[in-house]
This record gives structure tokens, C-alpha cells and sequence, in this order.
């Protein structure tokens, strides 16, 4: 499980800078900071085409992705469009699917003397859920799952796979617009208006090029950690995949401990202070959720991993605005994760891990892994 990286720092300073992508970004990293700029999006603005992840998306897509950059209160308009998809988390029959999969998973990867966690359970649960929660056909995910973990970073030419996913998604798009169910997002999207004007086509192509590039690897992630600590924790699995409460309160324990999303770039509108730094107009900077996630003027013991942790107000999912919309989603895949382990594990033994490694100057943070194998047996 990953440790609070950032903890030296932030204990002496409230900001740090890091050199990517020919900019020197300061890193925002204590929680109230990070919520206030989150909020705030008068200063710390959006708007600003591929530089909002980070790293900067110039190179690997066309279009700006939306509604994740574009500022209040546009960006509502393009959250409430897609927002009938990310409900159905809420459905209870949405949630046996997810729960379907995952033991449908557990069932194939048991018999293996060993499994990667990650790319043959976790990649293909993220996968199948997706095609669940967007109206599409299962068996779709199985082009999906062929991309990897990121769609833009798993492998050696981020460009190439970008021109990838963006020929996928423009075909999928121009085929629906014969189409007139609108039950899936592809065809929904092409009969959508904005403000009652119709969608334009760059419009459709970066919703779903966010919908399909963003919360992959953030879900693969979470999956694969949850299963490595639980492998060696097996009585506290038993305890909280037996009891919704402790379910759920674990699940928001785990998205705070892990932050699968280190962080998220905002762009400067004026010049401001943060501290007694002066951060110059259009400057790009960095709100670090992880290492919000472990401010101890917030989060007594942040280090220590307590699943019965309440109040737990992480920021594991962002904050302010522009909140993760998939959420609702990742919670319901986690809490069914764990009752499903719970249930139908007897052991889980890790063979070998290697964590991926995220670098910010002299401080590495480990988030998610590069290959985690396993062994999983069923209870009889």
C-alpha cells in the first residue's frame, strides 16, 4: 500500500515544484488549499484544452475533453448531458451486474497456479463494467481490454495509441448516428443538443474520449491494491465484506489511502498566494489529492490504513465542480470487490509485485502496479 510521499515537505512547506512537460508546476499539498482552489474556479481555471491532466494530452488527442475542461457554469451543461449514464450505479440491478463480473472473474483466474492482478482481473472488470454502465455489449469491452491499463500511457508511443482510441471512438460515434434507441452513449450523444442546438461532432468526441481515457487506470488501481492488502489482512476482510456499514466505510477508506489519482492541473487566471508563494497568472498548477489525502491537521493517524474511519472527508475523488462523475461507479465496483473477496476467497497469496512508480523531482510516490502476481483460491 502506498505511504505519504509528500509528508516532509508538506510539513514544512505548503507547496513544492516539479519539471514536466516544459513547466515548472507547484504543487498544492495541503487539504484546505486544495479544496479551496478546487472550489475556486475563478482563479484556478479549467479552461484549458489537454493541460488539465498531468501529464499534458496535447500530443495523444485532438480534442478538448469535456466536460472535465471547461469552466462553471458551461460545464454543467456537458455533466448534466451524460449524467443519466453515471446514475445507474444507483439501479440495483446495474450493481449485480458489477457483481456478476467480478465473481465470473474470480472464477476464472482461481484455477491458475498464478494470475496478474492487474491486467487479467482488474483491466477486464474496469473494462466490462464500463460497457455495462454505458448501454453497450459486454463483449465490446474485449477490444477495450486489448489497450492496457492507460489508454494513452501503457506502452512505448503514447501518440500512437491515442490516434487509437480516437479512430475507435470516431466510428463508434459516426455509426450511431443511424440509429435511433439513444439506449447506448454513442447514439445518445449523437441525437443530444446543447443549449437546443444539436451536439457539435467535436463535442460528442470529447465526452467520450474523457469517458473512455479517464478513471482507467484509477479503477484498475484501486482493484489491484484492495486485493493486495487483503491478502494479507484476511480478518479484516472478513469482517467488513460481511456488513454493508463496514463495506462501505472500508471503500472510502481505501479511495483516501491509495488516491489512484495523484493529482489534477489547473490553470491560473490572475496572479494569487498560496502561503507566502506568489504563483504568477497562467501558470499551470497541480492540486495534489494524495497528498491532501494525508494532511494531519485533517486525518488523525493519516498513515495508519483504518477501514472504520469516520469522518473520512478525502478527496480521493477531487473536489469542488468538478468532481469525479464516475464515482458512484468506482464505490459500487469496490464495495462489490469486497463482498465478493469475502465471500468466495479462502486465500489470496502474493507471488510477486512491482509498483508503479510515480516521480515528482526527488519524491517517488507508488500508485497502483505495473504487475502484481497472485494466487487465488475459493472457499469449497
Amino acid at each position: 500500500m502506498p505511504t505519504d510521499a509528500f509528508k516532509t515537505v508538506r510539513e514544512n512547506l505548503r507547496t513544492i515544484s516539479f519539471n514536466l512537460d516544459n513547466d515548472n508546476i507547484p504543487m498544492l499539498l495541503c487539504y484546505q488549499d486544495v479544496r479551496s482552489a478546487a472550489k475556486n474556479w475563478q482563479i484556478y481555471s479549467s479552461d484549458a484544452p489537454f493541460r488539465v491532466p498531468i501529464p499534458s494530452e496535447e500530443n495523444v488527442r485532438s480534442v478538448r475533453q469535456l466536460p472535465i475542461e471547461i469552466d462553471p457554469p458551461e460545464h454543467k451543461v456537458y455533466r448534466d448531458l451524460v449524467e443519466p449514464f453515471f446514475r445507474k450505479p444507483h439501479n440495483p440491478e446495474h450493481c449485480a451486474q458489477i457483481g456478476y463480473l467480478i465473481e465470473k472473474q474470480l472464477l476464472a483466474v482461481c484455477v491458475k497456479d498464478e494470475v496478474d492482478i492487474v491486467r487479467e482481473f482488474a483491466l477486464p472488470i474496469q473494462s466490462r463494467a464500463l460497457a455495462h454502465l454505458l448501454g453497450l455489449p459486454e463483449s465490446e469491452a474485449e477490444t477495450w481490454i486489448e489497450w492496457g491499463t492507460h489508454v494513452f500511457r501503457d506502452g512505448d508511443d503514447p501518440s500512437s495509441k491515442g490516434s487509437v482510441l480516437e479512430s475507435y471512438l470516431r466510428q463508434a460515434l459516426h455509426s450511431a448516428i443511424g440509429r435511433t434507441d439513444q439506449t447506448d452513449i454513442f447514439s445518445y450523444l449523437m441525437h443530444s443538443t446543447i443549449n437546443e442546438r444539436p451536439i457539435t461532432w467535436d463535442e460528442a468526441l470529447g465526452i467520450v474520449n474523457l469517458i473512455f481515457a479517464g478513471g482507467r487506470d484509477t479503477i484498475i488501481n484501486a482493484i489491484s491494491s484492495v486485493i493486495e492488502y487483503f491478502a494479507s489482512h484476511q480478518d479484516e476482510l472478513m469482517i467488513v465484506g460481511s456488513d454493508p456499514l463496514s463495506t462501505n466505510l472500508a471503500v472510502e477508506e481505501f479511495v483516501r489511502v491509495l488516491s489512484p489519482l495523484t493529482h489534477i492541473g489547473r490553470v491560473t487566471r490572475q496572479d494569487t498566494t498560496v502561503g507566502n508563494r506568489v504563483i504568477s497568472k497562467s501558470t499551470r498548477v497541480s492540486l495534489c489529492w494524495a497528498a491532501a489525502n494525508y494532511d494531519p491537521e485533517i486525518f488523525d493517524s493519516p498513515e495508519t490504513i483504518n477501514l472504520q474511519r469516520t469522518p473520512n472527508p478525502h478527496v480521493g475523488f477531487g473536489s469542488g465542480p468538478h468532481s469525479c462523475l464516475g464515482a458512484i461507479q468506482a464505490r459500487v465496483i469496490l464495495r462489490s470487490l469486497i463482498r465478493e473477496l469475502a465471500e468466495r476467497t479462502s486465500q489470496i497469496t502474493i507471488i510477486q509485485s512491482q509498483p508503479n512508480l510515480e516521480n515528482y523531482g526527488s519524491l517517488h510516490r507508488e500508485v497502483g502496479y505495473e504487475k502484481l502476481t497472485a494466487r487465488v483460491r475459493l472457499r469449497k
